[in-house]
């Protein structure tokens, strides 16, 4: 009954208008939609915490703290990377990783409230705590290979006339 009132080229006319809004709304939903969702994977959620608070890591150092494989680290990352939460960067065989959420953007925005939230949960700072550990054994242990190194080379070079 009610289709036979409306007038079929007025119908197509607000169609051909309404459809790119439509249409973008739907992105646009999605969009928001795959944001949370990532939000929603413990494994994604814990990267993300990770990953505020430094600067940049490598997909080992987020293997370490979290005890995942390199394989699971890494899909996660990368579906994380597909989302626009984080950018890459190659170091030799290593993948670093660090935070890239526009400033303002709802990425900015989830992210914000996240740290609001886990900052004082328990299991939040040990994470962080085992993160800093991490990171100052791997310090520690490039700053004694690279001694290592140095004193090799000295070695060599004592060794080898003319150097």
């Amino acid at each position: 009954m009610l289709l036979k009132n409306i007038n079929p080229g007025a119908f197509l006319l607000y169609f051909i208008l309404t459809y790119p809004v439509i249409r973008l709304y739907i992105i646009i939903m999605k969009t928001e939609a795959q944001l949370f969702k990532s939000l929603a994977d413990e494994t994604s959620l814990k990267i993300l915490w990770l990953r505020s608070g430094v600067e940049e890591l490598c997909v080992c150092d987020i293997m370490g703290v979290l005890g995942i494989t390199q394989s699971k680290a890494s899909r996660h990352l990368r579906h994380l990377y597909h989302l626009g939460w984080v950018t890459d960067r190659r170091d030799g065989l290593w993948m670093n990783y660090s935070l890239c959420v526009a400033p303002g953007s709802p990425g900015e925005k989830l992210l914000n409230l996240l740290k609001e939230i886990l900052a004082p949960q328990a299991e939040a700072q040990v994470l962080r705590g085992h993160l800093e550990r991490c990171l100052e054994t791997k310090r520690h242990a490039e700053c004694a290979k690279s001694k290592r190194l140095k004193s090799s080379q000295t070695s060599c070079r004592q060794e080898l006339p003319g150097l």
